[in-house]
């Protein structure tokens, strides 16, 4: 049976470590790991090319998460991922790893060969706290690789033992000793796994004995490694203190590794750190510019006061101030990137994603930036409700009056009028509404056929509008509407979840995006099916999450900073 690579273990549990182990909440380890006065950073960064794609660090020993809840989960995963290596990750691994586990993309084609395609190196660097018992580790590794039918070949580069697995050989080289017979000159080589340990710091495995060799050279020529790359130095000074783990991208060699176009583009790198909370987990991100961009929205201290008007059971609640600059911030630039080099196109793709307010947009007739965004330089805040009868959720629109909102509202009526639904005035509990209305007529069936036709009227409201103080409130449905009039008590802004999650995002900020997943995990799985595949694959994370909340933050004009906030479970 063909044995799992060490590579394979840290690429998986560097990921699920992660998710099952920042489910702990507020009785994790987490919110006592590392509180350090500066920021950490990631040792392994010398060993890695300043080309790197893509290089992910976990920063906290995986045994400082073993008194979390989910113990049990990390047991299983380690046993798992270790499986048919010959490893037993108690005896061989905990007793030297130390506070470190590197992963890094470190070429996009190591062989520089295009007749086999893009051949990526990968490296893997362990921090040790044992150097002697690692040694002794990789020795025992590669032994066991050997009965297990691998030939193996040892070389000195640098000072450094290096070990490597042929599929193939030439004869070796003169400071090459091979472990099995030689074969005939010219055969090509294929490399597997390498590994090797570096002074005593670092346990290093590679996907080819070239990577180690590159990794090396990264040591001793300074200039050519990470920690000397502008952008890497430029995005580290973004990062919190106490960070558990931090990923760096190199987002114009990302976009060429996964084969994407990336020609126009304002951001070329980013940054992301995890940091842990007494309530769950806050991920920031910096996007680092190659030139300046627009200012970003203007900050705001604290929470907009349209956010009263949103119940709080809304499922997905939006706000902020000025969506009139909408299509020149930042956040709008950082978009048309993504979206260019995912979708090959600068439309607008946001209904993938926000698919219930796509068909809003269908249902209404109405463009959401064109037709109500324009006019709104205020605050604002948009939310969806759930309706257990209903497929579709509800919706509310707050928007703060200015001089251009009864022109807005006027185009809005004469859409709706053009759509063929009628304008009536209501009176909901002593407030005045106006509700776009469909109206038909159906035939009621006579006994007697002399009788005069008769016909049923039935109303479909597809939105209302009213005036509250100084703002404007659309909505989806009578229903909807009748909710903001009678929850004033129970809003938004008063639910102790919301609460939480704002407390989490720096102030100030540009506003937020609420999600409640209890409420909205059913509408998301609807319209993103994939959902329910990344809920399977991280289970005990997705089970402990109560919501999530994304902002960003900082008015510097070459940078983007935004962190999303997990709200978990307490226990």
């Amino acid at each position: 049976m063909r044995q799992r690579s060490p590579l394979s273990f840290l690429v998986v549990s560097i990921v699920l470590l992660l998710l099952i182990g920042i489910s702990g909440c507020n009785k994790s380890p987490l919110n006592l790991v590392g509180r350090s006065e500066t920021p950490r950073q990631p040792t392994a960064a010398i060993f890695v090319s300043k080309q790197s794609p893509v290089m992910v660090s976990m920063l906290v020993n995986p045994e400082q998460l073993s008194a979390l809840p989910w113990s049990k989960d990390l047991s299983k995963l380690k046993t798992s991922l270790l499986t048919n290596t010959s490893i037993d990750y108690k005896k061989d691994i905990q007793p030297w790893l130390g506070n470190e586990i590197t992963l890094a993309v470190t070429s996009l084609d190591v062989d520089h060969d295009p007749a086999n395609g893009l051949q990526p190196g990968y490296l893997m660097a362990l921090a040790t706290a044992q150097p002697e018992k690692s040694r002794e580790f990789v020795d025992l590794f590669f032994s066991k690789r050997v009965l297990a039918g691998a030939n193996l070949a040892i070389e000195q580069y640098e000072g450094v033992k290096l070990i490597y697995e042929n599929q193939q050989e030439t004869l070796p080289s003169k400071n090459s000793i091979s472990s099995t017979s030689t074969k005939n000159k010219g055969e090509q080589i294929q490399n597997h796994l390498a590994g090797a340990v570096v002074g005593d710091r670092f346990v290093l495995f590679a996907n080819e004995p070239k990577v180690l060799r590159e990794a090396i050279n990264n040591v001793q020529a300074v200039d050519l490694n990470l920690t000397s790359s502008p952008q890497y130095q430029q995005a580290t000074k973004q990062l919190p203190k106490s960070s558990l783990a931090v990923a760096f991208l190199n987002l114009p060699k990302v976009a060429q590794w996964q084969g994407l176009d990336l020609l126009d583009h304002i951001y070329n790198s980013q940054i992301l750190s995890l940091i842990g909370d007494s309530k769950g987990l806050l991920a920031e991100t910096t996007f680092i510019t190659k030139k300046e961009v627009v200012p970003p929205s203007a900050e705001l201290s604290k929470p907009v006061e349209a956010l009263q008007y949103l119940p709080a059971s809304a499922s997905l609640a939006i706000s902020g101030s000025n969506l009139s600059n909408l299509n020149e911030s930042n956040l709008a630039q950082l978009w048309t990137q993504a979206t260019t080099a995912i979708f090959g196109s600068k439309e607008d793709v946001a209904a993938k994603w926000l698919q219930p307010l796509a068909e809003i947009q269908q249902r209404l007739g109405i463009n959401w930036k064109n037709d109500i965004f324009n006019w709104v330089t205020g605050e604002y805040a948009l939310g969806l409700l759930s309706r257990e009868a209903q497929t579709d959720p509800d919706w509310i629109f707050v928007a703060e009056k200015s001089d251009a909102t009864p022109l807005g509202i006027s185009h809005l009526d004469q859409i709706a009028t053009s759509r063929g639904l009628s304008l009536n005035s209501i009176n909901l509990d002593g407030q005045k509404i106006y509700a776009w209305t469909e109206i038909t007529t159906t035939p009621t069936k006579s006994a007697n056929k002399k009788d005069q036709a008769s016909f049923t009227i039935d109303a479909k409201v597809q939105g209302v509008h009213t005036t509250l103080g100084k703002y404007e409130v659309i909505a989806s449905s009578i229903e909807a509407i009748d909710q903001v009039l009678k929850n004033k008590e129970n809003s938004l802004p008063n639910n102790k979840n919301f609460q939480a999650s704002i407390a989490a995002i720096p102030q100030p900020n540009q506003g937020y995006i609420y999600l409640d997943w209890t409420n909205s995990q059913q509408i998301l799985e609807r319209h993103l099916p994939i959902l329910k595949l990344v809920e399977f694959v991280g289970k005990p994370f997705f089970q402990n999450l109560r919501s999530l909340t994304v902002s960003s933050y900082g008015n510097d004009t070459k940078m983007l900073k935004a962190g999303v906030f997990f709200q978990l479970a307490s226990h």
